[in-house]
């Protein structure tokens, strides 16, 4: 009865305002050129340097000639708006980039309502004394005057020694709500406003507040994760920032075209083939750079190439476009975010398009820290015809963002090649602290695999794989006969990628949401979160809990992706299958590899009373990682989506596997091979405890998901372990 009931809940989740006068006083009148070079600081790099002797940042920019800043001037004042058209022919005469004539058109304004503002705030100024020395007047007046019946000094506005004493409690008790409010705000998301009026007989902890109380009333220790958020307190570049944005786009643009194609002695051949950049070249052949390492980061950079199955024209679409960008790439980018759009291109196409954006990038794990970035996306079409879209960090306009990562210029060169492929060439250069990795994961992370170009192109190839087969208009004839038609194909398909999607947001340790620690015994931690899900027809109505657990098992990763998704294996670790013998009833291959495919499964229960139940399935592998991810589905909704119905109104709660290596390791030739060592498994459950979505989280159902995933686990390990030895 315990595993019927809790399938039914079964499994996972979704997860400028006006310048000062002093600010206006800055700008000089005769100032209008535009920035023009990047900023660097001269000072020693790496660990040479010494922080208490670190000078500060040195400007240096590269200015307009006379003649472009007077013909500009000149057309200025005959049009303060030029349209695009105009903004071309003047670039195309004064030999600039249009986005230089842009925003220097754009300062020039902002420059010229300084000047207004400056000449506002001389009168203000002006009316402020005046007011000023009239109140003096009046403050010496009433000094000065005595009182009508006696005739002594009369005591205006006198208070009572009480009366002080209350006023300053109460300034100190709204001090002390304010900042009590502010961390209740960071830690617990709620707005200040609704935190400042709390009563004074508050009721016991709902699970408004999350599950962070555990600690308090069980004995688990309540450890927090992602309670920091830096990427909602990101804002869009303001009017001054954006000519510096498109110089340093400019600028790693430049860049990211060298370094892509460079060889010897950009690029060095490191052990067994791989690709190291050489740093000390790099430093030397890119002075116009972001600026120095900051302390305590390390370099990370990784080249690779693959030839996808995708035209050009649509990978810079994706690339361009945010939802498309995380969803695509839904195992690193946990979400990404256009803070605002700079240029949309030219031509009808993304040529020179430049946004401004947020990211925050992931390994598929709950313990592995996420990074998050804050920087410009430029695309641009080159002559030879290849396509380029660049990312580099913005944080120098940011002094306060916190950041652990910052990436110097990455992204991908796109060929055109016949019958509809590509040639992608990816390069990924980041500076990070990554010192808060847990050991199991620092092998992975420290080579690159967990976050570089190898990963991404990886998965780019997979994904591109997938939509060419949702984009089938015939079913092959290895899809089982349960689908009878194209559209109940694209459907199934559908379903599965947001199933997927849903998993891969919600396993990691993004910091859009916080897990709690129920336990602190090793590696192996059982980490929850708990969410309400009340108007999303995709998820089922009531209070979803959700838990993951991430460690090492010295298996390889392939072999660990084959027990996982193979339904004859799978009544060996699935509890909620009750012993029931599973049985594959439509297959859909989306991949040259045979472990790239989606799966409706039956479990037939060895119990005659219970009703039997259907899965989604979706199992998928790279050369970097693997996944099998699942979700009960229901028959009756099953059935629509298998004619061609909507699939966005089935309700999932995906469940399921991401499986990585532990690292580069070595095949029996002695060549290097990704996944030839152990696997690092997160496995991760989503359990409905409660339809009715006001419901208060009890502690039987955090316990009963704990045992649940922590057997699972036990059951995993008996079994590969077992057929390994």
């Amino acid at each position: 009865m315990f595993q019927a009931n809790m399938f039914e809940g079964h499994h996972m989740f979704d997860m400028a305002s006006k310048s000062s006068e002093n600010d206006s006083s800055k700008l000089k009148d005769d100032d209008y050129e535009t920035k023009s070079g990047t900023e660097t600081m001269e000072a020693q790099s790496g660990d040479d340097q010494d922080p208490s002797e670190q000078h500060p940042k040195k400007k240096r920019y590269h200015r307009h000639t006379q003649r472009q800043i007077q013909d500009m001037e000149a057309f200025f004042k005959e049009c303060p708006h030029p349209d695009d058209k105009q903004r071309k022919e003047l670039s195309r005469e004064l030999g600039l980039e249009p986005l230089q004539v842009k925003f220097w058109f754009q300062n020039k304004r902002t420059q010229m309502k300084a000047q207004h503002e400056r000449s506002e705030n001389s009168i203000l100024k002006a009316e402020n004394e005046r007011l000023r020395v009239e109140n003096n007047r009046y403050k010496e007046a009433l000094r000065n005057a005595s009182c009508p019946n006696c005739g002594g000094p009369a005591a205006l506005g006198e208070m009572s020694f009480d009366e002080q004493h209350l006023r300053i409690e109460n300034v100190r008790l709204r001090e002390e709500i304010d900042r009590i409010s502010g961390i209740a705000a960071k830690y617990v998301g709620k707005p200040l406003s609704s935190l400042s009026n709390l009563s004074p007989h508050l009721p016991s902890r709902s699970l408004d507040l999350g599950v962070s109380n555990f600690g308090a009333q069980s004995g688990f220790v309540g450890e927090m994760f992602g309670a920091t958020d830096l990427l909602r307190s990101v804002t869009g570049p303001t009017e001054a920032d954006k000519s510096m944005i498109v110089e340093i786009a400019v600028a790693a643009m430049e860049e990211l075209m060298r370094i892509a194609q460079a060889g010897e002695p950009l690029w060095i051949q490191g052990e067994n083939n791989t690709e190291m950049l050489n740093e000390e070249e790099y430093l030397r052949t890119f002075t116009r750079g972001i600026g120095p390492k900051p302390l305590g980061m390390r370099s990370e950079a990784s080249r690779e190439s693959a030839v996808v199955i995708m035209n050009h024209v649509n990978l810079v679409e994706i690339l361009m476009d945010a939802n498309q960008w995380s969803t695509i790439f839904c195992g690193i980018v946990s979400r990404a975010m256009t803070l605002e759009v700079l240029s949309t291109g030219v031509a009808g196409n993304y040529n020179g398009a430049l946004q401004v954006m947020t990211a925050e990038f992931q390994v598929p794990s709950p313990i592995v820290p996420t990074r998050e970035n804050y920087f410009v996306r430029y695309c641009k079409q080159h002559t030879d015809g290849t396509w380029a879209v660049v990312d580099v960090s913005l944080d120098s306009l940011r002094p306060s963002l916190l950041s652990k990562c910052r990436r110097r210029p990455s992204g991908c060169l796109i060929q055109e090649l016949p019958n509809g492929y590509s040639k992608v060439v990816w390069v990924e250069h980041i500076e990070v602290d990554d010192r808060s990795v847990q050991n199991i994961y620092r092998p992975l992370v420290n080579s690159g695999l967990a976050f570089g170009a190898k990963r991404w192109v990886g998965t780019l190839d997979r994904q591109c794989e997938r939509l060419a087969s949702s984009m089938a208009i015939n079913i092959p004839s290895g899809d089982l006969c349960v689908i009878t038609t194209a559209e109940g194909r694209k459907s199934m398909l559908k379903l599965a990628e947001r199933m997927v999607m849903s998993f891969c947001t919600g396993v990691g340790a993004s910091t859009a949401h916080a897990w709690t620690t129920l336990s602190a015994t090793g590696s192996d931690d059982v980490r929850v979160m708990t969410r309400k899900s009340m108007d999303d027809p995709g998820r089922p109505p009531g209070i979803v809990l959700s838990a993951a657990t991430s460690f090492w098992i010295p298996v390889q990763s392939k072999r660990m992706f084959d027990f996982l998704r193979d339904e004859n294996h799978r009544s060996e670790w699935d509890i909620l299958s009750n012993g029931g013998e599973v049985q594959e009833m439509a297959h859909i291959a989306n991949g040259r590899d045979p472990g790239n495919c989606v799966s409706l499964l039956r479990v037939n229960s060895a119990n005659s009373s219970q009703s039997n139940m259907l899965i989604l399935q979706e199992s998928c592998t790279d050369s970097t990682g693997s996944y099998v991810i699942y979700a009960p589905v229901d028959i009756s909704a099953m059935n629509i989506v298998l004619s061609g119905g909507d699939p966005d109104y089935v309700a999932l709660l995906p469940s399921g596997f991401a499986i990585l290596p532990d690292g580069p390791g070595y095949g029996s030739a002695g060549i290097l091979d990704v996944g030839s060592g152990g696997s690092l498994l997160t496995v991760a459950f989503q359990i409905l405890v409660d339809s009715v979505p006001t419901a208060k989280l009890s502690l039987g159902s955090v316990a009963t998901v704990n045992s649940l995933i922590k057997c699972t686990v036990e059951r995993i390990k008996a079994a590969v372990m077992c057929d390994n030895a």
